[in-house]
Formats: structure tokens, C-alpha cells, sequence
């Protein structure tokens, strides 16, 4: 491979919900499920670009992500799973598919999100990464990313094999993909079958009707345990039987087989290679016991809702509201991160500084467990809650999100902030704003990335050896020996690590 393989497609938030089942509802004749632990995951392309990653090869998903906290939970669950999303802004509310189960069998599923808001318009950054791809997989699950005319253009346009894993509600394939991969009940509705025709021949029919009228160069149609039936140029169709009956959860088995798929020919193999290849991973994935086999592990329920310290103003769905308002009056989002763990001079500098490049500004706080994991195991002095509220509690911050991971990368994802802001020094030349690790991740949305001066001699390691040695907190303690850091995540250079 000499690309990424490209994900482009719609993405859901699903939730499995494991309970048990004992009586029945009082006022209603029904079940009630006494929940004991839920899985949280990416759906759609999502999971379809999970599933490449997890097959080791460089993932970049194109999808859409809401401002509100679903969005917030995809952006962290697709970057702790290795993919690089770009985002492009979604109308709405995150589409949750919730399934709950007892005894590994599914009682229910509970939609929520709303009716499909309408995906923003991708980048350049976006079409490049399309254009430069070994293979590039459509996702579409009916929700718009795949009825953009950029997106379409790019799509047609672009050298590397196109697998197209349809939607009824979809719009067509775009001429000329090298595969596309319905299943039989998709193909029932995308092209009518005759009346009394056998299973095969259904498929067989509508394979090559979609054939002919996307101008695809092949079509298979998967057949569930039976493997998949694939037609290409002549009018004789191969039957890819599924190497072992298997039964379990099919969820997520139609994702596993496109991507499959997409890997293989991005590889160079042939479409009949590759069908193959897609139908044994695919019955393997069922048979392992499906999606739950490739799931971290589940988590349980809290026993109670805790408010955020700092009220509204502490959270994601605070800084959903934040984001919500200012875009909707066509304002700059400001954002910057670190993990403040003595406020002091220089923080507050730094801070005043980002406000005054739009029109808010967007903490990203390390959590804990993430400062603990960067610092040590006596780090932090101050816990997040805290930290939390004493930023909040400053005017030039509109609101505060804490985040579990090592670098606010997956925070910056869902956010898109128009600008990145770090400390460091002009003068010098090493607070270089280009050469951040941010710099390409907000380059994804056309965001920039800055560098505002410090404030010289104010140094939270310092002051916390200071305290520990007995010593007077001063703004300008021990101005030797500066650990590295303190600032913002991911600050390289010298003079960034000054501001911490």
C-alpha cells in the first residue's frame, strides 16, 4: 500500500446494553431489563474503518460529527481504535442505535438522533487524502456524507480501487467502482425481483442489473451464512461459499466483509481475490462470536449521574453549547488544552491571549488518570475537578472539557476549533506554530494553529518542588531547571514547555 486506506460514509454512535431479564413491568405487560453493563462503539463507516485499522493497515475516516456529546464519544472511541478522522460538521444530533440485550439475545433497539442532518462541505484536505489513497471504502448508511458533490467528484476521480457498500436510502454508486457490496435484502430493494425466482437467481439478476446501472466493474451480493455470489463482466456469476456454517451476532458482519475487501484490493488483489478473502473474514468474524469479540471490554453503569464541578459551564455538553451558539452566529472558535495544575500568571496570560483571537474560547483539560499517565504518579496536585472549576471560574474561558487520553487529538477532532493556541516564545524561533503535533490534525478542517508569547518565569513543576522543599510559591521560582511538559499536550519546543 501506498496510501491510506480512505473510509467515507456516515457514522453512528451504538451502544450494547447487556441485563437481565426477571419480571415483568407492573403497568405493562412487558419485560424489564435490568441493566449490568454497556459497550459503547463506533456504527457505520465507523466500525467498517475499525475493522481496517484493526487489520493493521493506516485508516483515515471521512465522516460527519455533531456537536454534541455523541460526536464527542465517536471522536474518542475512533482515535483510542487508530483512526484519523475528518470531520466534516453535522446538522443535528449523533445517531444512536441502541440494542438491549438479555442473555446475549437482542430484545430491543432503540433509535434516537433524529431525522439525518445535513453533513458541511468537506476540505481540500479531505479530497487530497481521497485522491492519494491504495483503496477507498463508501460506507453509506442513508445519512448525506455520500450524496456530497465534492465528496462524488473526488470519488470518481480518484486512481485507487472504490468498494461501494450501498444504502437504500443511499444515493447510486458513483460510475465506474471497482466493487459494489449489497446484501439481499438491499438488492431487493434496489432492483424488484421477478416473482417465483430462486434465491440465486434474485441475486443474480439484481447483481447485474446494479452492475449495469452504476457502470460498476463488479457486484457481490452477500448471502448471510452462505457466503456472497459475485458478478463481473460475463454473464456467468461466482458463488463464494462460506467456508463453515456459523451462527451468532451478524452485527457489523456486512462492514467486516466491504472492508475486507477494500484491504485486499488495495493490496493488488483481484475482485475475485478479494470476495474470497472478505466472505472467509467475514463468516470467521460471526463465528468468533461477532462484534462483542472485537469490543473493549464492557463497562457497568453508574450508579448515579454526578453534576460537573464549575455547573454549566464544565463539560461537553456545555462546550457543545458554547460551540452551537457561536457557530450559528458565524463566530471564531478558540481553543487550547494542557493541564493546569497549579493556575498561576503565566496560565492565566496565555489565556487571556487565546480569548482575544475570537469569539470564544474552549479548554481542553487532561484528566487525572492522563496527567498521572504524562507526570507520574504524583501528579496531579490538584484533581480535575478543581482544576476544572478554577479555570471556569475565569472570564476569558466560555467553557472547560476534561479528556482521558495522553494528547487532546480526539478532543480536537469533534471540536474543530478554527484556531489551536500554544505558549511559547516569538523571539526565539522554536515556537514554531507549523511544527506542533496539533498543526496537522486542525490543517484536516482548515484550522490554524498559534503560538502566543509567555509569560516568562512562571513554572508549575517549580512551584510545586518549591512547596515540597519548603520554599515560597513565587511567580518566578527556581528559574533553573524546567522540566518538560507542564504546558499544553504535546508542546516540543523549549520555550513551549516554559508555559505550564
Amino acid at each position: 500500500m501506498t496510501g491510506p486506506v480512505v473510509v467515507v460514509g456516515d457514522t453512528l454512535l451504538d451502544r450494547d446494553v447487556e441485563g437481565v431479564v426477571n419480571r415483568l413491568c407492573p403497568d405493562s405487560p412487558v419485560p424489564v431489563l435490568d441493566e449490568t453493563e454497556y459497550v459503547d462503539r463506533p456504527g457505520g463507516a465507523g466500525l467498517a474503518a475499525v475493522f481496517a485499522a484493526a487489520q493493521g493497515a493506516e485508516v483515515v475516516l471521512v465522516t460527519a460529527l455533531a456537536d454534541d456529546a455523541g460526536g464527542a464519544r465517536l471522536s474518542a472511541l475512533l482515535a483510542a481504535a487508530g483512526v484519523q478522522v475528518y470531520a466534516l460538521p453535522l446538522a443535528g444530533a449523533t445517531p444512536e442505535k441502541i440494542r438491549l440485550r438479555a442473555r446475549g439475545r437482542v430484545l430491543l433497539r432503540h433509535d434516537r438522533g433524529g431525522p439525518p442532518g445535513e453533513p458541511g462541505e468537506p476540505t481540500e484536505a479531505m479530497l487530497r487524502m481521497i485522491a492519494n489513497a491504495s483503496a477507498v471504502l463508501v460506507s453509506d448508511y442513508g445519512r448525506g456524507v455520500a450524496r456530497k458533490s465534492a465528496l462524488r467528484a473526488a470519488l470518481a476521480a480518484t486512481r485507487a480501487p472504490v468498494v461501494w457498500d450501498p444504502h437504500p436510502r443511499g444515493p447510486a454508486a458513483v460510475p465506474g467502482v471497482h466493487l459494489a457490496t449489497p446484501n439481499e435484502s438491499e438488492v431487493r430493494e434496489l432492483v424488484p425481483a421477478l416473482p417465483g425466482a430462486t434465491r440465486l437467481a434474485t441475486a443474480s439478476r439484481g447483481a447485474q442489473g446494479l452492475r449495469r446501472r452504476w457502470r460498476a466493474g463488479a457486484v457481490a451480493v452477500t448471502l448471510g451464512g452462505d457466503g456472497a455470489l459475485l458478478c463481473h463482466a460475463g454473464s456467468t456469476p461466482l458463488v463464494v461459499p462460506s467456508p463453515a456454517t456459523a451462527e451468532g451476532d451478524t452485527c457489523g458482519a456486512g462492514d467486516r466483509f466491504a472492508a475486507t475487501a477494500s484491504l485486499a484490493l488495495a493490496r493488488g488483489a483481484l475482485v475475485s481475490e478479494a470476495v474470497q478473502e472478505a466472505v472467509a473474514e467475514a463468516s470467521a468474524y460471526v463465528a468468533g462470536g461477532g462484534v462483542a469479540s472485537v469490543l473493549p471490554p464492557p463497562a457497568r453503569p453508574e450508579v448515579s449521574a454526578v453534576a460537573a464541578p464549575g455547573g454549566e459551564r464544565v463539560g461537553v455538553a456545555a462546550v457543545a453549547s458554547v460551540l452551537a451558539q457561536v457557530r450559528a452566529a458565524g463566530g471564531t472558535v478558540v481553543a487550547t488544552g494542557g493541564c493546569f495544575d497549579l493556575l498561576h500568571a503565566g496560565h492565566v496570560a496565555t489565556l487571556q491571549a487565546a480569548r482575544k483571537l475570537g469569539d470564544c474560547l474552549i479548554v481542553c483539560l487532561n484528566s487525572d488518570a492522563s496527567v498521572a499517565g504524562l507526570k507520574g504518579p504524583d501528579r496531579p496536585v490538584v484533581p480535575q475537578g478543581d482544576r476544572s472549576r478554577l479555570l471556569a471560574a475565569l472570564s476569558c474561558v466560555d467553557a472547560v472539557m476534561i479528556f482521558d487520553e495522553p494528547t487532546p487529538h480526539a478532543a480536537l477532532t469533534w471540536l474543530r476549533p478554527d484556531i489551536w493556541v500554544k505558549g511559547g516564545d516569538y523571539a526565539t524561533g522554536a515556537g514554531d506554530a507549523s511544527a506542533l503535533p496539533e498543526a496537522e490534525i486542525l490543517r484536516r478542517w482548515g484550522g490554524h494553529t498559534v503560538v502566543v508569547p509567555y509569560l516568562d518565569g512562571r513554572s508549575t513543576t517549580d512551584m510545586i518542588a518549591a512547596a515540597r522543599s519548603g520554599g515560597q510559591l513565587s511567580g518566578a521560582c527556581c528559574e533553573a531547571a524546567r522540566a518538560p511538559g507542564d504546558g499544553p499536550v504535546g508542546a516540543s519546543a523549549p520555550d513551549v514547555e516554559r508555559i505550564r
